[in-house]
Parts: structure tokens; C-alpha cells; sequence
């Protein structure tokens, strides 16, 4: 996956951003807890799920 376009004013690019960090950590998530590494995880899930919210919230037009 390539990392999205580097414009990042306005909510286009702030929800692409966040979109693209929500993906990434959640495969970090995968692999650190796979690997033992169940704190990380932990922390990679929380910045999946704050990413996320960024998202949702660009796309309803707040934020």
C-alpha cells in the first residue's frame, strides 16, 4: 500500500492520512501481538481506533 497524497489541508487530506495510519497500525497491532508483544499491540490498536475517529469525523463534515 502506498502512502497517501502528502496534501493534508483540509479534511480530504486529513481523513486520507488518518485512514492510512488506522491501516498501518492495525497490521503493526497484528504483527506485534503475534510476536508477543502484547503492549504494543495494545497501543497500536488504541492509534487504529483514534485514526478511525479522525476519519469518521472528517467524512460528517466536524473537526
Amino acid at each position: 500500500m502506498s502512502p497517501p497524497v502528502e496534501h493534508t489541508n483540509g479534511n480530504g487530506g486529513r481523513s486520507e492520512v488518518a485512514s492510512y495510519v488506522a491501516t498501518i497500525s492495525a497490521d503493526l497491532a497484528s504483527l506485534s501481538r503475534r510476536s508477543g508483544l502484547d503492549t504494543l499491540g495494545y497501543l497500536l490498536e488504541m492509534v487504529r481506533l483514534e485514526a478511525e475517529s479522525v476519519t469518521r469525523h472528517n467524512g460528517n463534515g466536524r473537526r
